[in-house]
């Protein structure tokens, strides 16, 4: 079996020698290159072309966020952000770069851990995150926006039939977030539920960040919330909270994991299945794992439309798969066709039946 070819990007000589031994330790892994600086990663990753890039984001010459836009635009490759979530400022770079096109973020060695622990969970992301086919700087994207296919007759609600709108994210969540949510009205008719999967460490600000790029309210659900208070408004699931519709409001819960995730998207999912049913629009997007299939099975046994991100537009090809393999989703749709879809099923907002 060939060799994982890693370029390891790191301005500290201390952390960079670390990431250097754990990769050595692999005998499947090859450090085919090491910098500094942003400059030296594209020259170094233009020429070398690796598998991986382990890539912090404060680096001088050229900054993390930079390299990996251009790297994405020019010859993608699949990007492994190895950073310290230390403060507000250094967290939106990562999500900047997230949505530029990095695949996923692991924070630094805090000294903390148990023996051998962040040295296995760094392995296993070099792994993950190597074999993802990483695609052109999805930024670049946006400014291609098509008219929809036209869903198959039948299948297309009247509008105005919808009352709440759910999604589900996982890897590449940050730019598909952004693109979908970016193309709704801000006057969307329609509270907006989202549990997205990021490393607890960096999604403490993911919220203020999000709310920065679309035009909406965005803000980490709180215990409580009726929901017919929030037309328009993006909520988020915290970090290690699941997120659940009950009574009309929203609730947040310390459940157990659910695929390893906490907060869970079939946990959202479900308690919409129960309590919203067909008044219902949920849409799972690119991700890995399967968290979310089931439940999006459950929405549409339930009556609610369901959308599942397609193969061509996703990072990662794994939860809308799944979905799609259970026949949970009433479209497999590529990603700038999901709003315009999204909005022939809401009414706009002030219009009265």
């Amino acid at each position: 079996m060939a060799k994982t070819r890693v370029l390891v990007v790191e301005d500290s000589l201390t952390v960079r020698q670390r990431l250097l031994e754990v990769l050595a330790s692999d005998p499947n892994v090859e450090v085919v290159g090491e910098a500094g600086d942003g400059r030296s990663a594209i020259e170094l990753c233009q020429r070398l072309r690796p598998d991986l890039i382990t890539l912090d984001m404060m680096l001088p010459v050229m900054t993390g966020l930079a390299a990996t836009e251009y790297i994405m635009a020019h010859f993608p490759t699949p990007i492994l952000v190895v950073s310290a979530s230390f403060n507000r400022g250094e967290m939106f770079k990562t999500y900047d770069a997230l949505a530029a096109g990095a695949v996923d973020v692991l924070e630094k060695p805090s000294g903390t851990e148990r023996p051998g622990e962040w040295e296995r969970t760094f392995l296993n992301a070099v792994r993950i995150v190597s074999r993802v086919k990483v695609i052109t700087h999805p930024r670049a994207r946006l400014s291609g926006l098509t008219l929809p296919r036209v869903p198959q007759p039948g299948f297309l609600p009247q509008q105005g039939a919808r009352e709440l709108l759910v999604i589900g994210v996982s890897t590449g969540g940050p730019a598909a977030l952004v693109e979908l949510l970016g193309a709704l009205p801000a006057d969307f008719s329609a509270p907006i539920l989202v549990v997205m999967h990021i490393a607890a460490p960096f999604s403490t600000a993911f919220g203020d960040w999000l709310g920065a790029q679309v035009d909406h309210d965005v803000r980490y659900a709180t215990t409580g919330e009726p929901l017919s208070g929030l037309a328009g408004s993006v909520r988020l699931a915290p970090p290690d909270q699941h997120l659940i519709v009950r009574s009309g409001s929203l609730a947040l819960t310390n459940g157990p994991e659910r695929h390893s995730c906490r907060p869970s998207v079939d946990v959202l999912f479900e308690s919409v299945a129960r309590e919203v049913g067909a008044g219902a629009v949920a849409c799972l997007l690119t991700g890995m794992g399967r968290d979310g299939a089931q439940g999006l099975l459950e929405l549409r046994r339930a009556g609610a439309m369901t959308v599942a991100q397609d193969e061509q537009s996703s990072i990662v090809y794994g939860m809308p798969r799944e979905a799609a393999q259970l026949n949970a989703a009433v479209h497999v749709t590529p990603l700038r066709q999901i709003a315009p879809l999204v909005q022939t099923m809401f009414r706009p907002r002030g219009r009265r039946p």
